[in-house]
């Protein structure tokens, strides 16, 4: 079997592929504090939660945009699986040529996700990418990354508004029923969640028409993507999973 993990800024997403099923996904909340132990202690947990063997494991597979714990999580995994995981970076093989100015500036989240967006779906495509900050992706009809946009994420957007004004709370984000609010926190809701979606449809749109291509395929990842996709106009595909199949495909792509 193999392990895939990503780690985020907020979130750490792990995946069990046996073959090409996804067995299960967990989710921790990213600490930078803990040590390689903690995280094994973690991982076993997680394991023995899903009644997986640890010797099951032939390979692992970690993207970071957290580089304090890249190290620290290959040590976890090499400690619990036996297995010293392939860590996305320089040196690994994609597939993908990157046409931006440095391509070593590339996320590793953002290129796994490319890679299994042009693996899974037609191509010209935008990946669109919702986490700790919001980022939407081009796969021209070649399969190459023509660039990105990056703009702060909704919770980042949300916690600075309740943080910033005196009369403002926090609020659980939701679709709410109609966009014209009748309280403060419908209208809080409304001006985010229909904010971001008018948003995305205008950021897409702009990049298509940059393009000069039509876009065959719109995907959406990330934790918040699966509900606030639903408000907007364009037909975008969910597929939470997206980042740990680009693992996966990177992480055979340089076994062979």
């Amino acid at each position: 079997m193999l392990l895939v993990i990503d780690i985020g800024n907020t979130n750490i997403t792990l995946g069990v592929y046996n073959n090409d099923e996804l067995v299960f996904v967990s989710r921790l909340a990213t600490d930078r504090s803990k040590m390689p132990d903690q995280y094994a202690v973690d991982f076993k947990q997680i394991f023995a939660l899903y009644n997986t063997h640890l010797s099951s494991f032939s390979g692992a597979a970690i993207s970071s945009v957290v580089p304090e714990l890249t190290a620290t999580m290959s040590e976890a995994i090499k400690k619990i699986t036996g297995c010293k995981p392939m860590v996305l970076g320089p040196g690994i093989k994609t597939g993908m040529n990157i046409l931006i100015d440095n391509p070593a500036q590339l996320g590793a989240d953002l290129l796994a996700g490319c890679v299994g967006a042009a693996a899974l779906y037609p191509l010209p495509c935008l990946v669109i990418d919702l986490g700790t900050a919001s980022k939407i992706s081009v796969i021209d009809r070649n399969g190459a990354f023509c660039g990105c946009t990056i703009s702060p994420g909704i919770g980042i957007s949300l916690d600075a508004l309740s943080a910033r004004t005196s009369q403002l709370p926090s609020i659980s984000l939701k679709t709410p029923a109609r966009a014209i609010g009748k309280n403060t926190v419908d209208s809080m809701q409304s001006g985010t969640v229909f904010g971001y979606a008018a948003m995305l449809d205008g950021l897409c749109e702009k990049l298509e028409d940059e393009l000069g291509d039509k876009v065959m395929s719109t995907v959406a990842t990330g934790g918040l993507a699966k509900d606030l996709v639903k408000s907007c106009k364009r037909d975008i595909t969910y597929n939470g999973e997206l980042i740990l199949y680009g693992l996966k495909v990177l992480y055979e792509k340089n076994r062979k």
